[in-house]
């Protein structure tokens, strides 16, 4: 099984994938622990390819993250995408509820990265509920485009439009 869950920011695609993984019995891979660095660093793309092609070399895994840049590699032996393509008031209110539950609790998002949300960072152009607000209707359309292409005919696409198929 070779899984790989998308879906906007705050979607809820690694409590999805978690899971799934929990249930399947595979591997979960987190791109975002893949990619970010401590003191949010950021990778190069050879290294973050790198480093993505090494945690699904395996014949089974649960894949968790968009970074379209990576299609080439994620999606060249993936079986199904799972898009968790919720209502935009429920993931903006999960970009904010969970923004103010991480600083309020200073909870390190990747372990031993040292990477913490604050208020300014919530209050800055690098704000995680500012990407949400803007890439929410962006990312529905590039999810859509992406499943019609020919070229992704042999990835079987499952889009979830209400958190009770969870």
């Amino acid at each position: 099984m070779r899984v790989n869950v998308i879906g906007t920011t705050a979607s809820g695609k690694s409590t999805f994938a978690r899971k799934l993984a929990e249930v399947s019995d595979a591997p979960y891979v987190e791109m975002d622990a893949i990619y970010w660095g401590a003191d949010w660093h950021e990778p190069s793309d050879g290294e973050f390819f790198s480093k993505l092609e090494s945690s699904i070399s395996s014949s089974s895994w649960i894949l968790d993250g968009n970074y379209s840049r990576t299609l080439h590699i994620k999606w060249k032996e993936v079986q199904t995408i799972i898009w968790l393509d919720y209502s935009f008031s429920r993931t903006i209110y999960q970009s904010i509820s969970r923004a103010l539950k991480r600083i309020y609790f200073k909870t390190e998002l990747w372990p031993n990265t040292g990477n913490i949300e604050t208020l300014s960072k919530m209050f800055s152009k690098d704000s995680i509920i500012l990407w949400c607000l803007k890439n929410y209707w962006k990312n529905k359309r590039q999810f859509k485009s992406l499943m019609n292409k020919p070229i992704y005919s042999h990835i079987q696409f499952v889009r979830l439009t209400s958190h009770q198929h969870e």
